[in-house]
């Protein structure tokens, strides 16, 4: 089975929440990371998506460097369209 990993960078201007996350997150870059795979038996490539995480950055004062959180890949959409209406 193939599975393959869409990575996408992410900027919000404004600090954003999303569930699974237990706090607002600051602005900032981001990386996003989906993972798909592959669907057989189809006489044309076709892909499900299997999990979306978003790596966090780490906080000063944490010990924890970078933190991937799944995330719902609507709920990231809606966070992003949230943060553009705003700017």
């Amino acid at each position: 089975m193939t599975v393959r990993t869409i990575r996408k960078t992410i900027t919000f201007a404004r600090p954003f929440s999303v569930s699974g996350i237990d706090e607002a997150q600051p602005p900032g870059t981001y990386v996003a990371e989906t993972e798909e795979e592959e669907l057989p038996d189809l006489s044309f490539p076709a892909f499900r998506r299997r999990a979306t995480l978003i790596w966090l950055r780490s906080r000063p004062g944490q010990p924890i460097m970078e933190q991937a959180v799944e995330i719902d890949p609507l709920e990231l959409q809606a966070a992003q369209e949230r943060d553009a209406w705003r700017t």
